[in-house]
């Protein structure tokens, strides 16, 4: 055991203040020891993907995803976000799901972090995301915070004009941003739009620190760790007609809880606590808090007269009526947000009526 987990055990080892007088204790070899001064100064640090198999992978990856993926469209009209991703490949491809859970890869993490490490959710891209620089930490994240990171594999060689991956290095070391430090609320009146309040903050932190992006223009089968509040992004895709398959893989690290700031106000008791599950077992990793486990649901009381059954997280009742709930709260209906979406993400918490 390092000092660091000794001392700071809610801390990852690789970004913490005691990381210089750990590093002699995390059990590493020389390059897992490179790979580890390069994440604890910079927030990402790039290796070989550790599969003989690889090229096989990506192969029938490529094959099995493409029909997924509308690039006619794409390269007629450009970026379309929604329509150049799979998510959770991994519940049906086994090939996707042997990258995420790649052993090789997860005990060198658990070892930077100092907790087991497990993959949660995969995402594979054909083309570029040209995204707006974003730290994951609004999207997933961990109490204790930075409990999580992702890997990103290039499936083919990353032409420049593809639109790379843009990082700033150093970035994971600032402050995260959360809902209060930008006067914003969730409440009742979210729009699902996580990273957009965000976004003209972080390019303010990159103008006023001097900070410089790099691009990461990787060969086949290189990959790079990124710390949880690394900011990165889609670089612009010149040329369409250039793919960038990828495959992103999300980690987080056990005996934690796993929640989404964006959609959390934590000290109004909305916390937006995710259900996980982990993709080396298939099971839901329980949501900790230090040493005890925490509600996956946490709601008011009920109002009187409430006759409604005991709501299951993730999942709308049989018996939902999307114009029904709108109806019984006007103030969602005003919102314009979608009713089954809001039902999940919040109503469930505030015991809303929805019939």
């Amino acid at each position: 055991m390092t000092v660091s987990q000794k001392l700071l055990p809610g801390v990852p080892v690789i970004e913490s203040m005691l990381f210089a007088a750990s590093l002699d204790d995390m059990g590493l070899s020389n390059s897992e020891r490179d790979i580890a001064v390069q994440l604890n100064e910079k927030g990402f640090a790039v290796f070989d993907f550790p599969d003989e198999a690889i090229d096989q992978r990506i192969e029938r990856i490529i094959a099995a995803l493409t029909p997924e993926y509308d690039l006619e469209h794409y390269r007629a009209h450009g970026w379309a976000r929604k329509d150049q991703r799979v998510q959770d490949a991994w519940r049906t491809n086994e090939d996707v799901r042997a990258i995420a859970a790649n052993t090789v890869v997860t005990d060198l993490l658990s070892k930077l972090y100092g907790r087991r490490a497990f993959p949660f959710q995969t995402l594979n891209f054909p083309v570029g995301t040209q995204q707006h620089i974003h730290s994951d930490s609004i999207h997933f994240s961990s109490i204790p915070e930075r409990f999580m990171c992702g890997v990103w594999l290039a499936m083919e060689d990353i032409h420049p004009d593809a639109g790379p991956l843009v990082y700033y290095p150093g970035s994971h070391k600032w402050p995260i941003v959360y809902n209060d430090m930008i006067g914003k609320v969730i409440g009742t009146g979210a729009d699902f739009m996580a990273q957009k309040p965000y976004e003209d903050v972080w390019a303010a932190m990159v103008e006023a620190s001097g900070a410089k992006p790099e691009l990461f223009q990787p060969q086949k089968g290189q990959a790079l760790i990124w710390a949880a509040n690394l900011l990165h992004g889609g670089s612009r895709q010149n040329d369409p007609t250039r793919t960038r398959w990828s495959q992103v893989t999300h980690y987080y690290f056990d005996d934690c809880a796993y929640y989404t700031p964006a959609f959390s106000d934590p000290l109004m008791g909305n916390l937006d606590l995710r259900q996980i599950v982990d993709i080396t077992t298939g099971q839901t990793a329980p949501n900790v808090y230090v040493d005890r486990p925490v509600e996956q649901v946490q709601r008011r009381a009920s109002p009187v007269g409430a006759a409604q059954p005991a709501p299951v997280p993730g999942k709308t009742p049989p018996d939902f009526d999307p114009q029904r709930y709108l109806a019984l709260n006007p103030d969602v209906a005003a919102a314009r947000v979608d009713a089954k979406k809001h039902y999940l993400r919040f109503g469930i918490r505030e015991n809303r009526r929805y019939k």
